[in-house]
Formats: C-alpha cells, sequence, structure tokens
C-alpha cells in the first residue's frame, strides 16, 4: 500500500504533544498502531520503520515520546551527545506520563475516520519497554515489543509498586517480546527474569530470541540486520493482522 504522512500535536495531561500519522492513503478504517522509538525520538530509520507497517495496512501513531522535555520536533543525533541527552531524558520522565500519553493518542485516533477503533503498539529499545507498558491499557489489544530496556532492571522513575516488571499482571491482549542474545543492555539474566514473569503471571505471550545486537532493525550504522529486521517485520505484520 502507499501511505501518507500527517503531523497531529496533541493535548496530553504533560503539555503538547507531536505525533508523526503515517497510513494508507486509500479510503478505509483501519487498525492503530503506536510505534514508540528509541530515545533519539522520530529519526529517519523509525519514519522508514513506520513507513513499512503503514503500508500493510495499518494507521502507524509515532510521539516524541520526550515531548516535555524538548522542544516540538526535536530529533537527537545518533551521536555521543544525542545518547547522553536521550538517557538523561529517560531517566528523567515518569512512567505515569507515558501512560497519560497512551490514552491521549487513543483519546483522539478512535474519534477519526480512518481508524477502527483497535490498537496496537510497537517499539524499539525504550518504546519496546513503552510497548509493553501501554498493554497495560486494556484498549491495547496487541503489543510487539523489540529488544525492550529497563523492564528487568526497573530503572525508569514511576510510582512504588507502579512498575512495568511489577504490573505484568495487568496486560491483557497478546504480548510479543523480541530480543537479541548480542544485546548488552538486556542480560540473559534479565531476559529469563521477564520470561519467568510472563509465565508466572500466566500471559498471553510469544518469545523470540535471535542472534543479533541491540538496535538490530535501525538501518543506520553497524548493527543493522536487514534479513532479521525483514522477519520481525513480517512477525509484527501477522500478529496485529490476527490480533487487531
Amino acid at each position: 500500500m502507499i501511505s501518507q504522512k500527517d503531523i497531529i500535536d496533541l493535548n496530553t495531561a504533560t503539555g503538547t504533544m507531536r505525533c508523526n500519522v503515517y497510513r494508507p492513503t486509500q479510503e478505509g478504517q483501519f487498525p492503530c498502531v503506536i510505534f514508540y522509538s528509541e530515545i533519539f525520538q522520530i529519526t529517519a530509520p523509525i519514519e522508514r520503520s513506520a513507513r513499512i507497517m503503514a503500508g500493510h495496512g495499518f494507521v502507524v501513531v509515532v510521539p516524541e515520546v520526550f515531548h516535555e522535555l524538548n522542544a516540538i520536533g526535536t530529533v537527537l543525533a545518533y551521536d555521543d551527545a544525542g545518547k547522553d541527552k536521550g538517557n538523561q531524558d529517560k531517566f528523567t520522565k515518569p512512567l505515569e506520563d507515558h501512560d497519560s500519553d497512551t490514552v491521549a493518542m487513543i483519546e483522539y485516533f478512535e474519534q477519526q475516520p480512518y481508524c477502527s477503533k483497535r490498537f496496537g503498539a510497537m517499539g524499539v529499545c525504550i518504546g519496546g519497554h513503552l510497548a509493553f507498558r501501554a498493554a497495560l491499557n486494556p484498549r491495547i489489544e496487541s503489543a510487539f515489543c523489540l529488544y525492550a530496556t529497563d523492564i528487568h532492571s526497573n530503572t525508569l522513575p514511576c510510582r512504588d509498586g507502579n512498575d512495568s516488571f511489577t504490573r505484568t499482571k495487568d496486560i491483557q491482549g497478546a504480548i510479543t517480546m523480541i530480543w537479541g542474545k548480542q544485546d548488552p543492555h538486556v542480560s540473559t539474566e534479565g531476559r529469563q527474569k521477564i520470561y519467568q514473569q510472563l509465565i508466572d503471571t500466566e500471559r498471553n505471550f510469544v518469545w523470540h530470541e535471535f542472534n543479533g545486537q541491540h538496535a538490530f532493525m535501525r538501518d543506520e550504522g553497524e548493527r543493522y540486520d536487514a534479513e532479521l529486521a525483514l522477519h520481525c517485520y513480517k512477525l509484527a505484520v501477522d500478529q496485529f493482522r490476527r490480533d487487531l
């Protein structure tokens, strides 16, 4: 499918949040997938990933995940300065504010004529965590989480007992966890901890561990694995078509 791009500024509980929206040009209603980016926000690789998903028949919404901490339209570079700023933002914004962002997106897009009112979530890196987190909202029926950081370690700010790992039991929809075995950000022990939590809480989940590095989906840089990325896009498309 051919897709089009819109830019929408949403009112959230913590201020204005810009979203890039990619959706099929043809008429009709399509399921909505919230795509949570890395710490660098809406970079060119993130936009290309969103367009790939939109071209398979989804409305893909990409929010500026740290809108409270940056000027509208901020994109951080894939360099040390960008990484440092992104990590600073990551450890500043509480998970509760991400939750209210998700609510704002659902409430807006369920009113749009091109949305079927079915919602999923997808994300990479911290965005993988945020997709997992979004699945705590019962409106998110399906989540596809790629190399999600900081779930096992509970290192993102939140109220006591409201971390994503502890609240795994509240996920109602289907969830897929994708990992790279060579990812230094989530150790084998960390992955095993999350897997066991999903087992113990009897969630509906699928689990894949591949020989890949962190950010293997990002089609810039030395860690990009094109074959593995294409395989994961196929898994995501199949999951959302099945669940949404």
